[in-house]
C-alpha cells in the first residue's frame, strides 16, 4: 500500500474534497452482501425482494427480509475507514461524503451531511402519504407496519431495483464532484451508473481523482492515482500524513 506525495499535497491545499464510498467500505465492517444468506433467504435473490412490485404482492415477506437485514447491520460497527473520513472532514474547508451504502455506518461513525444515494435502511416512509416513519419493524403478528396517519404501508427508505436515485441528493453529489479540488473513490467498482459518473465529472473539471480499492476497476486507467488495499488501512494513513507538519494548509 502506497500513496503519492502529490496526493497529500493536493489534499493539504484543497478547499473542497468529495469522497464516494461503495460496498467495499461496508464489507470491511462485516456487512454481508445479502446474496446467499443462510436459512429462508437463500431461496430468494435480492432482486426478487428489493423492488416495489414484490412489496405490493407480499409486503410482509419483504419487511421480514428488511427486518433481518436491519438486525444484521446493527450488529456491525464502523471501521477505521469510516472514522478516518470523519477526521478528513475536519481538515477540509468544504467536504462532501457521497455513499452508495444504506447501512448508516458513516453517520454512526460521526460523518455529517452525508449524501446517501441509495437511501438508509434505518429510515422508512409511508407509500401513500410519504410521511417519514423511522424505527419501525414487523409487529408481533408478523405483519408489515402501517402508517399511524393514514394507514398506508410503510416501506424502507432505500432505492429498490427499477427506481431512480433521489434527484435532489444526486444533484448535490454531482455539484460537489464538479466543484471539488480532490475526488476520492473508495471501495466501489465504479461501474454502476449514475454514481459511476461522479468521478468522471470530477475529472472533467480538473480535480485530482484518486481511487482506493482492493482491485483495479474500469476507472483505474482514467484516474490520477489508484491505491490498492483496504480502505481501513489506507485512509487512516492518509489522514495521519495530513497531520504531519507542513502537509496541511487551509
Amino acid at each position: 500500500m502506497s500513496f503519492s506525495k502529490r496526493l497529500i499535497e493536493n489534499l493539504g491545499s484543497a478547499r473542497s474534497v468529495c469522497v464516494l464510498t461503495g460496498a467495499g467500505v461496508s464489507a470491511e465492517s462485516g456487512v454481508p452482501t445479502f446474496r446467499g444468506d443462510d436459512g429462508l433467504w437463500k431461496k430468494f435473490k435480492p432482486e426478487e425482494l428489493a423492488n416495489f412490485d414484490s412489496f405490493i404482492r407480499n409486503p410482509d415477506l419483504v419487511w421480514e427480509w428488511y427486518s433481518y437485514r436491519k438486525k444484521v447491520m446493527k450488529e456491525v460497527v464502523p471501521n477505521p475507514a469510516h472514522t478516518a473520513l470523519v477526521e478528513l472532514q475536519k481538515l477540509v474547508p468544504e467536504f462532501t461524503l457521497v455513499t452508495q451504502n444504506v447501512d448508516n455506518l458513516h453517520i454512526r461513525a460521526g460523518s455529517t451531511g452525508v449524501l446517501e444515494l441509495h437511501g438508509n435502511i434505518e429510515r422508512s416512509y409511508c407509500i401513500d402519504c410519504k410521511e417519514r416513519e423511522d424505527d419501525v419493524s414487523l409487529d408481533a403478528s408478523g405483519k408489515v407496519p402501517r402508517c399511524r396517519r393514514c394507514g398506508g404501508l410503510i416501506r424502507p427508505d432505500v432505492v429498490w431495483f427499477g427506481e431512480f436515485l433521489p434527484p435532489d441528493t444526486f444533484a448535490r453529489a454531482e455539484w460537489a464532484a464538479g466543484h471539488c479540488d480532490v475526488f476520492i473513490s473508495v471501495g466501489t467498482s465504479a461501474v454502476v451508473y449514475p454514481a459511476a459518473s461522479l468521478p468522471l465529472a470530477a475529472l472533467n473539471t480538473g480535480a485530482y481523482v484518486v481511487e482506493i480499492n482492493q482491485e483495479y476497476t474500469d476507472l483505474s486507467s482514467r484516474v490520477h492515482e489508484t491505491i490498492l488495499g483496504k480502505a481501513g488501512v489506507i485512509l487512516p494513513a492518509i489522514v495521519q500524513a495530513l497531520h504531519t507538519p507542513g502537509n496541511h494548509s487551509v
